[in-house]
């Protein structure tokens, strides 16, 4: 199997800056981590590679710096890695990032599986698994807490409803997303982060996509972010009740106008 695990680099801090030109996230400078929901996908993806055999790669968007994720992820036991990095992709929003990963996706080639965790949490949309499924003609399956691989290229599992669990059947390549119920990500061995530096990591510009100018970037981006601010914070007046429970209650009665 040839399985790509889409993963992202989070803020790993609260104290997120915002460029007040483009309202967009400073990344730069900002130490980050893989979002927690991609690391169940690389789990996800090892443990097929582990029954059927193949490779896994990871493919991320971002600058640079994202390719500590990558290399992270690869000391987990990834084979490879893909990073697409360039001013033009800076600033996309879900719908630009979706093509321009699908786009990697056509290049890589003969993909089997497509992985992705449920949502980043920092935008925390779901939305980027979906659309890189649309933009492959890739049936899809959202929120998957169980994947078992058959033979003939059937996936089974369930999927995680708001009142229900959906059981799912569908035929390779497909795209999926995990939640955090699938699996628990296991941790990097010594030896495997040594090794995750040997690791082939390849670095892809627009151009070596050959993407069409007008659907990568802030200019690709039909979301515009017009307007950032922080809510208001207000004091709240604590009264302090009487000791005795009695009284208390009859304060706290007196106090609703009861």
């Amino acid at each position: 199997m040839k399985i790509i695990v889409c993963i992202k680099q989070v803020p790993n801090t609260d104290s997120v800056k915002l460029d007040p030109k483009t309202n967009n996230l400073v990344r730069s400078g900002v130490d980050g981590i893989i979002n927690p929901y991609d690391k169940n996908a690389i789990e996800t993806a090892l443990r097929l590679k582990e029954q059927a055999g193949g490779e896994v790669i990871l493919l991320s968007m971002g600058p640079d710096s994202y390719a500590s994720s990558l290399r992270e992820g690869l000391a987990m036991g990834a084979d490879s890695a893909v990073l697409l990095s360039s001013r033009a992709l800076g600033g996309a929003d879900t719908l630009a990032t979706g093509y321009s990963l699908a786009q990697a996706i056509q290049k890589i080639g003969a993909v089997d599986l497509v992985l992705f965790g449920r949502q980043s949490i920092d935008a925390d949309t779901g939305q980027v698994g979906p659309i890189v499924a649309e933009e492959l003609s890739l049936p899809q399956v959202t929120f998957a807490d169980k994947l078992e691989l058959l033979e003939n290229n059937i996936i089974t599992g369930s999927r995680q409803l708001d009142n229900a669990t959906q059981k799912i059947r569908v035929s390779l390549p497909a795209a999926v997303t995990v939640g955090a119920d699938i699996n628990q990500p296991r941790y990097a061995t010594p030896v495997n982060i040594m090794q995750s530096f040997v690791k082939p990591l390849t670095i892809w510009s627009e151009k070596d996509l050959s993407l069409d100018p007008t659907q990568i970037g802030q200019s690709g981006s039909p979301t515009k972010v017009t307007k950032v601010y922080a809510p208001e914070v207000s004091a709240k007046q604590t009264t302090m009740l009487a000791k005795d429970p009695t009284e208390a209650v009859n304060e706290l009665l007196s106090d609703l106008d009861y």
